[in-house]
């Protein structure tokens, strides 16, 4: 075959270059659908009807167990211990003795107080007879005025000797009953710091033992002042009500995420907020009565802070962010049309939002197929079964409120 020859002119260039583009248009559009086919319809998109309705507004709090009452065990007394007569760790009541401490120089100076006491009183025995005699004298000029206000001056004073006999004699005895060493308040006491043997001193800075009492037991909490600020203004707005007064239930969750059998009260919200950190502290009262709440221990508790009588939950899976960083949905409205919506959300209600502004009780959202339309186009609404909302699991309070 002899060579093509070179196509060296523009105009040749030009005319076989348009001559390739047809053929390939004509190629593909032999491939097109048939003429005659109907065009695709509306796109077909998951919504959920929101509800409204009454919504326990819960927030989850940081906190740790507190003993109720704790009591250290101090002697009031010196000496050696002779006796332990308790088991670590065990149960003891108000008044149970735990320490003896050596009482033998205790009980030498109640001996020597008590008969001090003794002398003091015979003496008052001599002189109270004599002191009447010479008042009786007195009256008749029998003896000197001097010598009648001699003897009243002198029982007096052995009287005055009696009192102070008897306040050293008291002394004496409290000092010998502290030697025995009792449990200040009934609780469970914890391990003793000193062995029998050891020489203790009265006011020592060493606790001997501690006492706590863990049924019923505290916890305190904490929660953010501006948590608490617009918790109050929901409440003077009357978008929630109150669950109780200062008597809202609390759920206890445990270190290992096991919630604790039994419910708890809060009793009280402090006044004051930490400069440091800017919480507001919780007491929460919780009835321990198998000692399973040991003081110390990190929990997490639930509290009941309100209840609004109108909330709408809107799916997470249905709220998005726009450019600004502000959440938005798209909603089926009327003749079936997208429209999108900026919303306000405040926290996160299991897996749903708490919508504050945007949206209303009856709207659809968009929950599937949202990335197949945009807003002003026309859509088949599919509701779908939207557990979530359905039956709203409790809230967190720390959660970082949506636009």
């Amino acid at each position: 075959m002899p060579p093509l020859p070179a196509l060296r002119h523009p105009a040749m260039l030009t005319a076989l270059t348009a001559a390739l583009s047809a053929a390939l248009l004509a190629g593909c559009n032999s491939s097109a659908a048939p003429a005659g086919m109907p065009p695709a319809g509306p796109a077909e998109v998951g919504v959920v009807t929101l509800q409204a309705k009454p919504l326990t507004l819960t927030s989850e709090l940081p906190g740790r167990t507190v003993s109720t009452v704790v009591a250290e065990v101090r002697p009031q007394v010196g000496g050696i211990i002779r006796e332990r007569l308790f088991t670590e760790g065990a149960e003891v009541k108000a008044g149970q003795l735990l320490y003896r401490i050596d009482p033998a120089t205790y009980q030498a100076s109640v001996d020597s107080a008590r008969a001090a006491l003794a002398k003091a009183r015979a003496n008052v025995e001599t002189l109270r007879p004599k002191a009447a005699r010479y008042k009786e004298l007195a009256g008749i000029k029998a003896v000197a005025q001097q010598d009648t206000d001699d003897a009243l001056a002198a029982l007096l004073q052995a009287e005055a000797d009696v009192a102070s006999a008897r306040a050293a004699l008291d002394s004496a005895t409290i000092n010998l009953a502290y030697t025995r060493v009792t449990a200040p308040v009934s609780g469970r006491i914890g391990k003793s710091s000193i062995t029998p043997g050891a020489l203790v001193t009265a006011g020592q800075a060493a606790a001997l033992a501690t006492v706590q009492q863990v049924d019923p037991i505290y916890v305190d909490l904490t929660q953010s002042s501006a948590d608490a600020l617009r918790l109050r203004r929901a409440f003077e707005a009357g978008q929630i009500r109150q669950a109780g007064r200062n008597q809202a239930a609390v759920t206890l969750i445990l270190e290992d995420g096991s919630r604790y059998a039994r419910e708890g009260r809060l009793q009280f919200t402090d006044i004051t907020v930490n400069e440091g950190t800017g919480t507001v502290a919780l007491r929460a009262v919780f009835p321990n009565p198998k000692g399973d709440l040991l003081p110390g221990m990190y929990v997490r508790a639930l509290l009941d802070e309100g209840v609004t009588d109108s909330a709408v939950l809107v799916p997470q899976r249905g709220v998005s962010r726009n450019v600004k960083g502000e959440a938005t949905a798209l909603v089926v409205g009327a003749g079936n049309k997208v429209e999108q919506r900026v919303l306000s959300v405040g926290r996160p209600v299991g897996e749903s939002w708490l919508v504050n502004d945007g949206l209303a009780a009856g709207e659809k959202v968009i929950v599937e197929g949202s990335q197949k339309v945009r807003p002003d186009a026309v859509v088949t609404p599919v509701p779908v079964d939207d557990k979530v909302v359905a039956s709203p699991a409790p809230a967190a309070a720390n959660t970082r409120p949506g636009a």
